[in-house]
């Protein structure tokens, strides 16, 4: 392992990863949700594009051979290990708002570092390190959270769906700058701020076999992005 950092409740980080890295996430406890975004580190006007993901991965979850495609069709990270089989890429995340109409108004000049954090809040801040700000704000992936929809089209968070110790497994595919935010997802009806911290590692990834990679060949989709990747790369000289 090369490095590593446990995301407290409510915490938040953000770093850029070299191409060929596995990101491995572990939930601490039972009923984690970690959301994450995904920017290209050498372009920041690349980043995670969730309609292309999902459309042209024919799913509407994300588990292993997934991969989070970015705007510009490449890849920027694909999901080589998976404990749970369902990540949830279309719930969003926290408003202030949100979180003070379900656990309680609290603010950091009262409570301090006990204040309950929001997701919007916390990409917020992170986005501005980077240079970025509010309007780059967009769809994210819930870790470890399942939401599933009904025939009616109702959305469900499965409560059940983490237990402790689950754990995926990211491989970035490109230098990628990661944002997280270990905040609760929206549909989680708890009235209690879930206290869940996650555990990331971050380690070497074998170089990725072209001609017998599960993520590569998932779909003949993930194929032409892995395609627009290396094309990419090659011509940079990365």
């Amino acid at each position: 392992m090369m490095w590593s950092k446990t995301i407290e409740a409510g915490g938040k980080w953000s770093g850029s990863i070299g191409k060929g890295r596995l990101v491995r996430f572990t939930a601490q406890e039972a009923g984690a949700n970690l959301s994450i975004l995904l920017f290209n580190a050498r372009d920041l006007t690349e980043r995670y594009n969730m309609p292309d993901t999902l459309k042209a991965q024919y799913t509407a979850r994300l588990t292993r051979g997934h991969t989070l495609m970015s705007d510009n069709g490449r890849v920027l990270a694909s999901i080589v290990e998976d404990s749970l089989g369902w990540h949830d890429p279309i719930a969003g995340y926290m408003s202030r708002s949100l979180t003070d109409h379900k656990y309680g108004l609290t603010n950091y000049q009262q409570q301090r570092n006990d204040w309950l954090r929001s997701g919007q809040e916390n990409f917020a801040v992170e986005l501005v390190r980077s240079g970025l700000g509010v309007r780059d704000m967009m769809p994210v992936v819930n870790l470890f959270a399942k939401v599933s929809c009904d025939n009616e089209g109702d959305m469900h968070y499965d409560e059940l769906h983490c237990p402790a110790g689950a754990t995926v497994t990211l491989r970035t595919e490109m230098d990628v700058l990661l944002l997280l935010s270990n905040t609760p997802n929206p549909l989680d009806s708890r009235v209690v701020y879930p206290s869940v911290p996650v555990l990331l590692e971050v380690s070497e990834a074998a170089a990725v076999d072209r001609d017998s990679d599960y993520c590569v060949h998932y779909r003949p989709e993930n194929v032409r992005a892995f395609e627009n990747t290396w094309e990419y790369q090659l011509l940079l000289g990365i």
